[in-house]
């Protein structure tokens, strides 16, 4: 009996969680956001695990019928189980490995712990700082993706800063980095001023020669004006500005970008890899093959950051589709 009375008590706790946590309905949770009007995307809920207004932002988490946990920020999916390392791999590899020797590391944002477990199996790496706004943030995903994304927090590189990531980055004598990964969420609340031309200007600051920024860059279907006006910033401060993106099915529109900026004058350093993964690195979606093929855009997008790097004086690359038809020794199937 006392068994069965626990039971029924879980059930009845977790279907009390389930209708109150922000964004489920009937057992639903349905992304709604003002960036992405007139769609949602939906999960099916087992159980919420965890729902706090922290002092920055809504954050919940809940256990999904397909996708594992999932980790949700202002009603917005920041992650699940199932589909994260699409996105962790290339906003960390994209930059680690278009560097030659990347020793020093910044994270801004990365809560969830991803691109930390991402950028401690580069070996070359000597020391991680990582700015996290949110520690309830950080809390969370040792809780609860323990054994997924936050795996690396215990690692003796990482200095684990607690704070405003634009502030941290302008403070004056700041240490130089070889690649620095902004992974941020979307350009409203508390991420807002990691979409600010200042902000930009402050990570190039923090660079050392060579070195190598990534942003998030939101989605080429959906927020392509946003995209032309954070490469047309960077191109006015950079010498290499590209935009690459991944698939991932939990994000709107099943894509994400990435803006990787570089102070190398050699043309093309961020879109061909520059090291091999070395032997035994446990990677799912990353590839240097795949390295490549994340620049190569479909023919709106291609045009708009072309306009959007010549608007900030960098030259737009014209020629791509001649190289591609000159090099491919075959046929052309249409």
């Amino acid at each position: 009996m006392d068994a069965m009375k626990n039971a029924k008590d879980k059930v009845k706790e977790t279907l009390t969680g389930v209708k109150n946590a922000p964004g489920v309905k009937n057992g639903w949770f349905s992304e709604s956001e003002v960036m992405w009007p007139g769609q949602k995307f939906s999960l099916q809920v087992e159980e919420v695990v965890f729902h706090q207004k922290s002092d920055y932002q809504d954050v919940l988490v809940f256990k999904s019928s397909t996708y594992g946990m999932v980790l949700v920020l202002d009603g917005v999916i920041q992650l699940t189980e199932r589909d994260e390392f699409a996105y962790q791999e290339m906003i960390t590899h994209l930059p680690m490995f278009a560097h030659p020797n990347p020793k020093k590391v910044l994270i801004i944002g990365g809560g969830d712990g991803g691109v930390l477990r991402e950028v401690v199996k580069h070996p070359t790496v000597e020391k991680i700082d990582m700015c996290e706004i949110d520690d309830v943030v950080i809390q969370c995903a040792k809780d609860y993706f323990g054994e997924s994304t936050a795996t690396a927090y215990a690692d003796p590189r990482l200095n684990l800063v607690q704070g405003d990531a634009a502030e941290y980055i302008r403070r004056e004598g700041h240490e130089r980095y070889d690649v620095i990964v902004c992974d941020s969420s979307d350009p409203v609340g508390p991420a807002e001023s990691l979409f600010q031309p200042a902000f930009y200007e402050a990570m190039a600051n923090a660079l050392e020669p060579g070195g190598i920024t990534c942003t998030q860059g939101e989605c080429q279907w959906l927020h392509l004006e946003l995209i032309e006006k954070v490469v047309a910033a960077c191109a006015s401060l950079f010498n290499q500005v590209e935009y690459g993106y991944t698939t991932i099915p939990t994000y709107p529109s099943g894509q994400i970008g990435f803006v990787l900026c570089s102070n190398n004058p050699q043309d093309g350093a961020l879109t061909s890899p520059r090291r091999a993964p070395p032997a035994g690195m446990a990677l799912r979606y990353y590839r240097p093959a795949v390295h490549r093929a994340a620049f190569v855009l479909p023919a709106f997008a291609h045009a708009a950051v072309q306009r959007a790097r010549a608007k900030g004086g960098l030259p737009a690359r014209d020629n791509e589709d001649e190289e591609a038809v000159a090099g491919g020794g075959g046929c052309i199937v249409s």
